[in-house]
Parts: structure tokens; C-alpha cells; sequence
């Protein structure tokens, strides 16, 4: 079969490999859309040690697809389902899985190998993060599961309460998705980024105001800008990072209200400070929070929305393209000619 193989940062390669067979407890599932996020570009270009700890590495992770046939041991699921899944699962018994904090669990198991024909979901991921989509949903609204559900987890704990203004920093494809899922909480989502288009979808997806940053090249006319939107000028009750920029942590924090909360969720380069002002935050008591990735709560949480349609999960999608396009959908991303691209395998150029 055909699959993208990940050789080193720059190098990804489209090979053709053997056909896979699923292992006692996993599946085997053909791909139908395998969806590019923000991570599978920093790999590309970097790498990521986490992810990709040996080279080569089959590579991606948002998928959605039927299974083909599982291995010994599977009861849950059979030939011919429908099926999405998220990228990793729990140990359930390191010390941060036995405190309930299932997110920073020391033992998670990845899937890679998203963008290919096949893609063999590892056997913790059957037993607790795989589903079985409904007729209704699309298999490409559907492959965008895992950061959905990472930012269920965001919202969760942002603590956001009906009638909250809340200032989303980024409208690419997980400002949307926090722009979609506060506004289903009740609160009034302005969002916060430097491309129109972008900003256009931030207002599809339920922002009531949108800033074009553009033409504010310093730090304090953002923030001053960010904040006369706000009620009273006060700040944001509730202000998210969906960049992954400490410049953008920094604004995140500075645009908040007395008493508000900063979820800072984009994921920054390793080693990377920010700052925050010490006598802000004390007399004006800001709750700063730290979140990272999911938890099977969090994905069951994202695939009822996904199935209900309270989230349109090609909302995020700028184009879908055959899966030989991985490479050229990763470059357009990094030039902002696109936010998310849905591969499929078999699709003609």
C-alpha cells in the first residue's frame, strides 16, 4: 500500500510499503480521510521526539475510515463499520493516570500512520478511544477528532459561564473550533487574528466581533485594541491562546478582566518564556491555565458533538486533496494558504 513515511525534519515521503495486519486487540481500518493539523507541521519541519522517537515513522494521526478486518481478541468492532479514533490512550496506572489526570499520563500510546491507505489502530486505542460513526456523519467531518477533543478539554477547564466575553487569540483551526464551543456555552467570542479570511470563518463558526491585528505591529496598541472591545474595557472574562506563540501567551494574559482566566493551550517551542506583569496577576488575581491534549472523556465528549452536528467538523477544511498532495497540503499550511487539508486515499489529482 501507499503511505507517507517521515525520514527526518523536511523529508516525507510517500513509499510504497507492505500491507499491514492487525495484532491481538487492534483493528485494521482502510482510510477514507486523514486530516493535516498544526502538529504534523511542526514535526515536519523539526521533527518531535515524542511522536517520532525512531526513524523512519509511518506519519499522521486525524483519521476516519471502515474497518477492513481486527485481530484476536476484538469483540467491539467488525468488517465493514464505520470508525474514528483518537491518537493516543491512557496507561491507567501511572501516578498522573491514578490522580485523575489522564492527560499527562507517562505511558500514552500513539498512533502514527494516519496518511496511507490502512492504518492499524494499536490495541489501548480499541479498547478506550476508538467509536463507531453514525450514517450522518462524514468521514471527513469526521477526522478531525483528536483536536476537538483536546479542545473540549480547554473549554472544560476555562470554566466559561453563559453570557461571558471571551477573546480568542487565533482563528485557525483551533480558534474555531474554541470560537464553536464557547459559543455553544453562551458566551459572546471575539476572535483575534492577523488574516481576513480566517477571521471570516471565526465569524461562521459564532464570533459576534472580530480584530484584525494587521495593522497593530506593537504589543501594547493590540492589547489596547483587544480590551476596547470588551465590556466596559475592562478585559475578557475568559481569554484562550490558540496560537502557539509566547508573544500570543503574553497578549492572552494583558487582555484579561480583574478576576478573568487564560487558558494558554497553544503548544510553544521547547524552552520558550514568556512573561507575565507579577503585580497584574497578584492584585489583580488572573488564573493562568496550562492545558494539553485529552482524555477518553474528552473524546467521547467530541464525538457526540461531531454526531449531533453541534460541530461541523469540515468547518476546519480548506480543501480535500488525494493523499500524494501531503506534502504540498503541509507547505501551503506553512505559507497560510490554508488551514486544514483532508487527504484521501484512491482520490485522483
Amino acid at each position: 500500500m501507499r503511505a507517507a513515511i517521515f525520514h527526518g525534519p523536511g523529508d516525507l515521503r510517500m513509499e510504497d510499503v507492505p500491507d499491514p495486519e492487525p495484532g491481538p486487540g487492534e483493528v485494521l481500518v482502510d482510510v477514507r480521510a486523514a486530516a493535516t493539523c498544526g502538529t504534523d507541521l511542526k514535526s515536519y519541519r523539526r521533527g518531535h521526539p515524542k511522536l517520532f522517537p525512531v526513524l523512519p515513522s509511518r506519519f499522521g494521526h486525524e483519521f476516519a475510515g471502515v474497518v477492513r478486518s481486527v485481530g484476536d481478541g476484538v469483540t467491539g468492532f467488525s468488517p465493514g463499520q464505520r470508525v474514528v479514533a483518537a491518537n493516543t490512550a491512557p496507561c491507567g496506572q501511572c501516578w498522573a493516570c491514578t490522580r485523575g489526570r489522564l492527560s499527562l499520563c507517562e505511558n500514552l500510546e500513539f498512533l502514527n500512520g494516519a496518511f496511507a491507505e490502512q492504518v492499524v489502530i494499536p490495541a489501548s486505542i480499541v479498547a478506550r478511544n476508538t467509536y463507531v460513526m453514525p450514517d450522518s456523519l462524514s468521514f471527513e467531518a469526521a477526522a478531525p477528532l483528536e483536536p476537538l477533543a483536546t479542545v473540549v478539554h480547554g473549554i472544560d477547564e476555562s470554566g466559561i459561564s453563559l453570557g461571558d466575553t471571551v477573546v480568542v487569540h487565533g482563528a485557525g483551526p483551533i480558534g474555531l473550533m474554541f470560537t464553536r464551543l464557547a459559543t455553544l456555552r453562551g458566551a459572546s467570542v471575539v476572535s483575534v487574528d492577523q488574516t481576513p479570511w480566517r477571521l471570516e470563518q471565526a465569524r461562521a463558526a459564532g464570533a459576534v466581533e472580530t480584530i484584525d491585528l494587521s495593522d497593530l505591529p506593537d504589543p501594547d496598541s493590540r492589547v489596547a485594541a483587544i480590551k476596547a472591545r470588551t465590556p466596559g474595557g475592562r478585559g475578557a472574562d475568559v481569554s484562550i491562546e490558540a496560537v502557539g506563540l509566547p508573544a500570543v501567551w503574553e497578549q492572552a494574559v494583558r487582555t484579561l478582566r480583574p478576576g478573568g482566566t487564560a487558558v494558554l493551550f497553544g503548544g510553544t517551542p521547547k524552552g520558550a518564556p514568556f512573561s507575565v506583569d507579577s503585580s497584574a496577576m497578584h492584585y489583580e488575581e488572573y488564573t493562568l491555565k496550562g492545558v494539553f491534549h485529552h482524555t477518553p472523556d474528552y473524546v467521547r465528549t467530541a464525538v457526540e458533538l461531531l454526531s449531533t452536528g453541534k460541530v461541523d467538523g469540515t468547518m476546519l477544511v480548506t480543501e480535500v486533496r488525494p493523499l500524494e498532495a501531503l506534502v504540498d497540503s503541509l507547505e501551503d499550511m506553512a505559507a497560510g494558504r490554508g488551514s486544514k487539508f483532508i487527504l484521501q486515499p484512491g482520490l485522483q489529482p
